[in-house]
């Protein structure tokens, strides 16, 4: 095979036409078989694979430097850069990350896994280049998915006025994750229609050439356009027209499931553990907020970019009508695009994972808690057991949202408290409100009911006691809850000739405010206070506890993950580490009562 003679990319200019062609068969066939057992970023590889194999054959990386955006459409480029045994190999699947990652290679410039980014990047390293008088290509690759993010406007702004060589190739393949969603899609599609001819020119009206290419997965097109722009002293588009999920029929005909997705058969295209008879929060929201808005027309849910987030798939998309938008890959538009409906009436919910809620923390601050508007944020996979990739952490959310006034953050236990809580939510009108949707999957629990003397349950913060004990109260936060139950049902048992112990246990219920005076009955009738939280501890919930309770003669005893950038970790695994297992917790606190 071609692909087991290629170590770095120097190895491929040496091939022929119809050699590069049998050498991208045989990378997409990697890639199918690697995704097919692994899972991971199908759609967009696939659809990349002849224009990564004509940057390299043009370029010469790592002197002429490559930045891809998100990364969703590296492993081609990872496999010509002396890493092909991680998609080869089963042994070597997790060897490599699914992100370009500099520890990796030296092909690999920035750890990157968010979008919108690379233009960016790309500007700062052409600036560095031309101070030092460097005189190699800088190449930027970022799709039109990605292009909706306002960073990547910002981006194109400044390299149009940069006058120098910079390479941005726009990989057009008509989709972000799902469909794509702004009036600058009008604009790509007319450039595509017109085979890049139209006066009208997004590009250009920043300052930038213009390149266009129809046959985007045509190696020997694709080679002379880059042939034709390298070395440019211009800061150049290059805008490409290609196929998401190329040459895997199930990824073609359907591109935002093949998006991403989990090991599946590669005969069917389905995947190989069948999860649709299991019950998941997003699939719940969609259910509840549809109802919602049948009740109440300015009920509006909101996406950006990922509107399964929310449960909002393609039929549910329909039902919804008017009442869901999909602002596209725009965070930042989508929080300040919330504050603006609340202040108006409306009453809208958006749905965000974690860690791309931290791109939007300026309009949370600003636009959201500043003027105090309630609008509804769920919080998805801010867990230890979310993605584990260091570039998609998201169990910082409670250090960065704590600090602010007038949020309120509200963390579940169960599908029944989550749903009441979006209830109240959506209908309260004093404050915005972030709900941090469980990230260890959906626990029911048919005796939840709210106290009928307090209707407005979550108006105030007050904590749930659930069981009244003494000694030692364990305050059990959102995913955590059902740790704080197996620490009672542990503590309850006699050990090494120490006696058995009756736990208070607590809901804490609000991730970011504290209930002072459970915590002063606490304080005054236990002797060890306990807090366990799905975050870091650096600022987090726990921390704001120990603080109330310093003055007292309380022990505060604290856990969550420390500060940190953990990759592919097991979740397991990373809690041991930060001793939250149970067994470990349970020691520390009996030797805090002895």
């Amino acid at each position: 095979m071609y692909i087991e003679q290629v170590n770095s990319p120097q190895d491929i200019k040496r091939f022929s036409a119809e050699q590069l062609r049998q050498l991208a068969g045989e990378v997409r066939n990697a890639l199918l078989t690697k995704l097919s057992a692994h899972g991971g970023h199908v759609g967009p590889n696939l659809g990349m694979v002849e224009a990564t194999i004509a940057l390299h054959y043009v370029f010469n990386s790592p002197t002429d430097k490559m930045v891809y955006d998100v990364s969703h459409q590296s492993y081609t480029h990872k496999m010509l850069t002396g890493r092909k045994d991680a998609f080869l190999n089963p042994e070597d699947y997790d060897v490599v990350s699914g992100y370009t990652n500099p520890r990796e290679s030296g092909h690999d410039f920035f750890t990157i896994g968010h979008t919108s980014t690379s233009v960016s990047l790309a500007c700062g390293l052409a600036k560095a280049r031309d101070l030092k008088g460097g005189h190699e290509n800088i190449i930027a690759v970022i799709g039109d998915g990605s292009l909706s993010g306002g960073e990547a406007y910002e981006g194109l702004s400044n390299a149009g006025e940069m006058g120098t060589n910079l390479i941005i190739v726009v990989n057009d393949n008509e989709m972000s994750i799902a469909e794509n969603h702004g009036g600058l899609y009008q604009n790509l599609k007319e450039l595509r229609d017109t085979e890049g001819r139209s006066s009208c020119n997004f590009f250009r009206s920043l300052g930038l050439d213009y390149l266009y290419v129809g046959e985007g997965n045509d190696i020997p097109s694709l080679i002379a356009a880059f042939a034709k722009v390298k070395d440019t002293s211009r800061p150049t588009v290059v805008h490409i027209h290609t196929q998401k999920g190329k040459g895997y029929a199930p990824a073609e005909a359907d591109r935002e499931e093949f998006h991403w997705e989990m090991p599946f058969d590669l005969e069917t295209g389905k995947p190989k553990v069948d999860c649709s008879g299991m019950e998941d929060y997003h699939s719940l929201t969609g259910k509840f907020l549809l109802e919602k808005m049948k009740e109440d027309h300015t009920v509006v849910a909101i996406s950006s970019g990922t509107p399964t987030v929310i449960g909002f798939t393609p039929e549910r998309r329909k039902q919804a009508g008017r009442q869901f938008v999909d602002v596209g890959i725009a965070e930042e538009h989508a929080v300040t695009y919330a504050a603006g409906l609340a202040r108006a009436g409306a009453k809208p919910v958006l749905g965000l994972y974690g860690v791309f809620m931290q791109r939007a923390y300026d309009q949370l601050w600003h636009d959201l808690c500043l003027n105090n508007l309630p609008a509804v944020i769920l919080d998805f996979g801010s867990s230890v057991y979310g993605t584990s990739d260091a570039t998609h952490l998201s169990f910082f959310d409670l250090a960065l949202q704590g600090a602010l006034p007038n949020l309120r953050c509200l963390a579940p236990t169960c599908r029944e408290e989550y749903l009441a809580m979006l209830d109240w939510a959506i209908d309260q009108d004093s404050r915005p409100v972030v709900i941090r949707v469980p990230g260890n999957g959906v626990v029911s629990n048919p005796d939840f009911a709210l106290d009928p003397k307090a209707p407005a349950e979550f108006t105030l913060p007050r904590y749930d006691v659930v069981h009244e004990g003494s000694d030692v109260a364990i305050l059990a936060l959102g995913s955590f809850f059902s740790l704080g139950e197996s620490l009672c049902d542990a503590l309850s048992a006699p050990a090494d000739g120490g006696p058995a112990l009756d736990a208070t246990l607590v809901n804490p219920r609000f991730a970011t405010e504290l209930d002072e005076a459970a915590l002063d009955d606490l304080a005054r009738s236990h002797r060890v206070v306990v807090t366990l939280e799905d975050g870091v501890l650096e600022g987090g919930w726990g921390e704001k506890v120990a603080r109330y309770l310093g003055p007292t003669s309380v022990r505060v005893l604290c856990y969550g993950v420390r500060k940190g950038f953990p990759d592919r970790f097991d979740a397991d695994e990373l809690l041991a580490e930060n001793g939250m297992t149970l067994e470990a917790i349970t020691a520390d606190i009996r030797a805090a009562l002895s």
